[in-house]
């Protein structure tokens, strides 16, 4: 998959080009599986279309406390039982089971803040590995059920997803990356989004929701042929 815009080998063309925003918070699974629906749709695409893909925040829960809440304590309020919150975990694991991911919700212990993960997220973005950073966070949640507002499971996240050489402890204790984060995240409300994960395609065209590969395949290809 090309990544980058140019000329046909004979010089007679300009290559097909899209950028993709994906608007999502890293423990929402729809986003998880979201993504794996995204993967593929750009693994079949043609070779000569060029794709870039950037990963903006969004706060499912933009009032959880810096800690986190325990899991069942914050999901049993949230939909009254904690029978509720299994049955719909089910649902979920289900539509994850059928792109091929694993979630596993049974070792999940608590809800966490996810700001310093959106943080990490763009701080991934300016060393050109978010979408290795986003991988890295969904599977640290929601396969190993991991802490991803601990700033230790964090540095780790950071060093698989190929931020080794950067001293992410010291990143997190800092205001860097705050106000941009901040700003994605009015942004986002500004342009109405209200569910995750929302695919916007050179900020023309919005998809809402883990849409199928196909259908973003074809949204992509749509907006190419657009041009």
């Amino acid at each position: 998959m090309l990544g980058f815009e140019g000329t046909l080998p004979n010089g007679s063309a300009t290559m097909p080009h899209v950028d993709i925003t994906v608007i999502s918070d890293a423990i929402c699974p729809w986003c998880f599986i979201g993504k794996r629906h995204l993967d593929l749709a750009l693994a079949e695409l043609p070779e000569e279309v060029g794709v870039s893909v950037a990963w903006h925040p969004f706060e499912l829960n933009p009032d959880m406390p810096a800690g986190g809440l325990s899991r069942r304590d914050y999901r049993t309020a949230k939909f009254g039982s904690w029978e509720r919150s299994q049955a719909l975990d089910a649902q979920v694991e289900a539509a994850a089971a059928q792109t091929g991911l694993e979630i596993h919700h049974e070792r999940m212990t608590r809800t966490p803040n996810t700001f310093d993960a959106h943080r990490l997220i763009w701080l991934a973005g300016e060393h050109g590995v978010q979408s290795a950073v986003v991988d890295a966070l969904f599977r640290y949640y929601f396969v190993e059920g991991q802490d991803i507002g601990d700033s230790a499971v964090l540095a780790n996240a950071a060093r698989d997803g190929g931020l080794a050489d950067i001293d992410v402890p010291a990143f997190l204790a800092s205001d860097q990356g705050r106000n941009e984060v901040r700003a994605a995240l009015d942004e986002a409300q500004r342009l109405g989004v209200s569910g995750v994960p929302t695919f916007i395609i050179d900020d023309a065209v919005g998809l809402a929701g883990a849409q199928p590969p196909e259908a973003l395949r074809q949204a992509i290809l749509e907006r190419i042929g657009k041009r």
